[in-house]
């Protein structure tokens, strides 16, 4: 009997496992389907729209744009550069200090951030919002918990933006490839 016990245990941990596994892959395909949807229909990387959403209240400096949405001043620039190109943003010195920039949404950018879908994030906040704290709480712990099983203690900051590299990294290639067109 009780090697039949330990058999079950074995089963019951490894249903578990797969469950686990499961449960990532599907978080990881909800996060692909919603870029790729998000770059057909606009156009635009998660990261790009989040940054326009940011613009979408009034201009702000370039530093103080990166802070807002918790991205590097490098990849802002990037970005800005992007879709500065797409005309979707215009960039300016400040008129007081020269050395700061202001970035404002264009009327083209400003219409294609009106009509885009909510971010994945913003759709998740708003759900994760409604539990109570202790199930929150109980989450959050579960998840940084399987985040370092997986290795995935990375020291950089991220940005709270769910999209993947990989679609990220398509659609700077795409974008690259009709700028040069």
């Amino acid at each position: 009997m009780s090697a039949n016990n330990n058999n079950q245990n074995h089963n019951q941990n490894h249903n578990h496992t797969d469950q686990v596994i499961i449960a990532l892959r599907r978080m990881i395909r909800s996060i692909e389907l919603h870029s790729r949807s998000l770059m057909g229909s606009h156009g635009l990387t998660g990261p790009q729209a989040t940054l326009l959403r940011a613009l979408k209240d009034g201009p702000l400096t370039a530093g103080d744009l990166a802070d807002r949405i918790n991205l590097s001043q490098g990849t802002v620039t990037d970005i800005l550069n992007r879709l500065e190109q797409r005309q979707l943003l215009a960039r300016s010195r400040d008129n007081a200090d020269r050395r700061r920039v202001i970035v404002a949404l264009s009327p083209e950018g400003l219409a294609l951030v009106s009509s885009a879908p909510p971010l994945l994030q913003e759709r998740f906040s708003a759900r994760f919002n409604q539990l109570p704290e202790w199930e929150q709480s109980q989450l959050l712990a579960a998840l940084q918990r399987i985040a370092h099983m997986m290795n995935a203690d990375d020291k950089e900051p991220l940005a709270p933006i769910l999209t993947t590299a990989e679609s990220i990294e398509a659609a700077e290639l795409r974008s690259n490839s009709n700028a040069a067109a």
